[in-house]
């Protein structure tokens, strides 16, 4: 099968909305595989950072490779990395279809 084909088979509705239930944990296969050609395909990793301990993070991307700068993402805090990751899930998936997620 074609990578372009298969890429457009990994973007479905229901695997996003499976990860939004889920943003921590255990996934379908389909799921894991979406999720390592979102993480693979990027120049730059979303990282978080824990601004306070238990109570607030921040996105921030990390271009690959040792020794580079993490360098913030917006200034949006999250109260959770669960919120957090669903953010990168969606910023992801923008990046990589053009569609917006709720």
């Amino acid at each position: 099968m074609p990578a372009a084909v298969e890429t457009l088979n990994l973007f479905r509705r229901e695997l996003a909305l499976e990860f939004r239930r889920t943003p921590i944990g255990r996934h379908s296969p389909d799921l894991r595989l979406l999720l390592n050609r979102m993480r693979t395909q990027q120049d730059a990793a979303y990282v978080l950072i824990c601004e306070e301990p238990f109570r607030r993070w921040r996105l921030a991307r990390k271009k690959r490779g040792r020794g580079q700068a993490v360098e913030p993402v917006g200034d949006r805090v999250f109260a959770s990395p669960e919120e957090a990751e669903w953010e990168v899930f969606r910023l992801r998936w923008k990046e990589m279809t053009g569609e917006e997620l709720a």
